[in-house]
């Protein structure tokens, strides 16, 4: 089965809001077995609605729409859709009492815009909203399905999980989808490709392989689609195993999860503890560790040490070190992550040191010159790095590869 998401509001295409509905309702149908062919956003606008809806129909068997379902006049979508329909608008019985229900729950008046919630186009069939006033519609038209559903991310949600997916799978005989992510880091996709080149041409017609690049890590994707749920997990589980064993050096996860996340449940796993040294990326590794709930178990903290006297005074860096081999350097990283174990107390440390940008840089350091440290129980790893000359970058890549040091320590 093949599906299509458009999305539908003005707001969209100038960049208001950001769509995450799309994004959400894809994981979901890929779950459930249903393949999205593509994903669009139209404007309030008759015509476009009209031509996205026709030109869906080609593509897909089943069509998800959200947005366009409020009071006003800028939403159109119901309208919009009784044409595509050729159908007239009725007042549908029970979207009407419950309008009216959330209306007297809050004590506020029902007002004649209020009431033309309940009107839908004459052949759908109404998918209850029990989280606001837009009722959800059901369309089974010349073999295809259309839904469409308020923008209203909690409400397109609820509607989603509880109604709208158990109906599409008893309409619908789905097949099953599992993936399996392997999160890779510190190897470039081509370098990747050319190792496991022999595993990827022996895939079965059914398990597809894909690259997902980030700064500084890969992650790779089976997909495999089949009747047989149990079959299905084992094949991809066998392909998965054998792109582990071969890439083991670079892989920091099989799973997918965010770089930091599997360099803290390995050191949870260990029962270890982590501090840092930061200079240029300013205390942006601490916080891609401390976003995750349970961080606290292994992530004790560290030092913002952007300026020199801090770098002497917090970390125990000394002075002739600075002076001699200057802040972005060797010598000064290794101290800084020495510091670290030593005053914070903790199994591991990351240290880095650097020229983020965009200014800053010098013939002999130019900027994106990084040092970066890890530190164990029982050995240090310290490696330099030139990235480019956008600040931002430098700071992302600079953490990315920090974690990647730190992760073939652990």
């Amino acid at each position: 089965m093949l599906a299509e998401i458009i999305t539908i509001g003005d707001e969209i295409l100038i960049g208001q809001i950001v769509d995450t509905n799309s994004a959400w309702m894809a994981q979901q149908l890929n779950s459930a077995g249903i393949r999205v062919k593509q994903i669009s956003s139209v404007s309030d606008d008759r015509e476009h609605i009209l031509q996205a809806l026709a030109e869906a129909k080609k593509r897909a068997d089943i069509i998800l729409i959200t947005g366009g379902l409020g009071p006003t006049k800028d939403d159109i979508t119901k309208k919009t859709l009784a044409t595509y329909f050729n159908v007239g608008m009725i007042e549908n019985q029970e979207a009407l009492a419950n309008v009216t229900r959330i209306f007297a729950k809050y004590k506020r008046p029902l007002l004649e815009v209020n009431k033309q919630q309940a009107l839908v186009p004459g052949n759908c069939e109404v998918i209850n909203n029990h989280n606001g006033t837009a009722p959800g519609m059901w369309f089974n038209e010349a073999g295809k399905v259309y839904v469409s559903m308020p923008g209203v991310p909690f409400e397109m949600m609820y509607m989603m999980e509880e109604q709208v997916l158990p109906k599409l799978k008893n309409t619908f005989k789905l097949p099953f989808i599992m993936h399996k992510t392997i999160l890779t880091v510190g190897e470039g996709e081509s370098f990747l490709a050319e190792r496991i080149a022999d595993i990827e041409d022996n895939l079965p017609p059914h398990i597809k392989l894909a690259y997902l690049p980030k700064l500084g890590q890969v992650r790779l994707r089976l997909s495999g689609y089949g009747e047989q749920e149990t079959s299905l997990a084992n094949e991809v589980n066998y392909y998965a195993g054998l792109i582990v064993d071969r890439v083991s050096n670079v892989v920091a996860a099989e799973d997918d999860i965010p770089l930091e996340k599997a360099v803290l449940d390995k050191l949870i796993a260990q029962g270890k503890t982590l501090s840092v040294a930061e200079s240029c990326t300013g205390g942006y590794l601490s916080h891609l560790f401390t976003q995750h709930a349970g961080s606290s178990q292994a992530f004790l903290g560290g030092a913002v040490s952007y300026a020199n006297e801090l770098k002497e005074s917090i970390l125990g860096v000394k002075n002739e070190t600075l002076w001699q081999y200057g802040a972005v350097s060797e010598e000064m990283v290794t101290e800084m992550v020495q510091g670290a174990l030593s005053n914070f107390k903790s199994d591991y440390a990351v240290a880095i040191t650097g020229i983020a940008g965009p200014s800053g840089g010098t013939d002999e350091k130019p900027v994106g010159t990084v040092w970066i440290a890890v530190a164990g129980p029982d050995n240090i790893s310290v490696k330099k790095y030139t990235f480019g000359n956008k600040r931002k970058q430098n700071i992302e890549r600079t953490a990315i590869t920090a974690m990647g040091l730190l992760n073939t320590l652990l």
